[in-house]
Order: C-alpha cells, then sequence, then structure tokens
C-alpha cells in the first residue's frame, strides 16, 4: 500500500515539475519568442506603435509596415525588467527616452510587457505589448 501511495505522490510531483518546466518565466531572462503588438490608450481611442518581434534574447522592432533592418540584443532580470539593448523605434527617438519596461508572465492570459517613455517635456506614456495568439 505504501509503494502505491509513493508512486502516485512520485508521479504527481514529475507532472508538476514537467509542468512548470514548460511554463515560461522571469528566471529564464527571456520572453516567450513571438510578436508583440504594442499599442496605447490615449484620448479614448487604442492607438498601434507597432510590432516588437521576440526570438531568444533577441528583439527587432517596433515595426508598424514592412520589416525590421536590424536585430539587438535585450536583457530581463529575476523581476521581469526588461532592458533594451538597442534603439526601440519611436520610444528613443525625438527626445524621447525609455523609463522602464517591465513584464508580465502570470500563465492566464498571453505574455505581454509595459514599456514607460519619458517625452521631451518630461511626461510620462505607457504602452502595452501582447503577443499576438498562436505562437
Amino acid at each position: 500500500m505504501t509503494s502505491g501511495i509513493s508512486r502516485i505522490f512520485i508521479g504527481i510531483l514529475s507532472l508538476a515539475a514537467a509542468t512548470g518546466a514548460a511554463r515560461a518565466d522571469f528566471s529564464d531572462g527571456k520572453m516567450p519568442d513571438g510578436t508583440y503588438h504594442c499599442e496605447v490608450y490615449l484620448l479614448g481611442l487604442f492607438l498601434n506603435l507597432g510590432d516588437i518581434t521576440i526570438k531568444g534574447n533577441v528583439y527587432t522592432g517596433p515595426v508598424t509596415f514592412g520589416t525590421a533592418k536590424q536585430a539587438y540584443n535585450y536583457q530581463m532580470d529575476a523581476n521581469g525588467v526588461i532592458s533594451w539593448l538597442g534603439p526601440l523605434g519611436g520610444y528613443t527617438t525625438g527626445g524621447n527616452a525609455l523609463s522602464m519596461t517591465q513584464a508580465t508572465l502570470d500563465g492566464q492570459s498571453p505574455p505581454s510587457f509595459d514599456i514607460i517613455m519619458k517625452q521631451p517635456d518630461g511626461a510620462f506614456t505607457a504602452s502595452t505589448c501582447t503577443r499576438g495568439g498562436n505562437q
């Protein structure tokens, strides 16, 4: 009887470990691969800011039309804070600067990250980039 209970318990632990290993988390140091659609809610409308494509520890974009010209590396710490190691389109041009990027990986929703941008006038704008379905 004890050996049967032990086998069931070990089976449950093995299944939990396998399921946990398949789920992405911040300890991986990267976002799940895919294309993330970025938008901002402004004046009652959602405005498209382009798509950022992530594969491994490399990103391209954001791209609104066409394709990205070059890929750059990024890093993500254990708290889900992303550091972009290259330009990030309009987020880093025209006097804009990145303040912070925070990833969200909760398992219930598609993976996403929020980009906080500081504008030249000192105001902050937040946009959300969410991975598209079926990726």
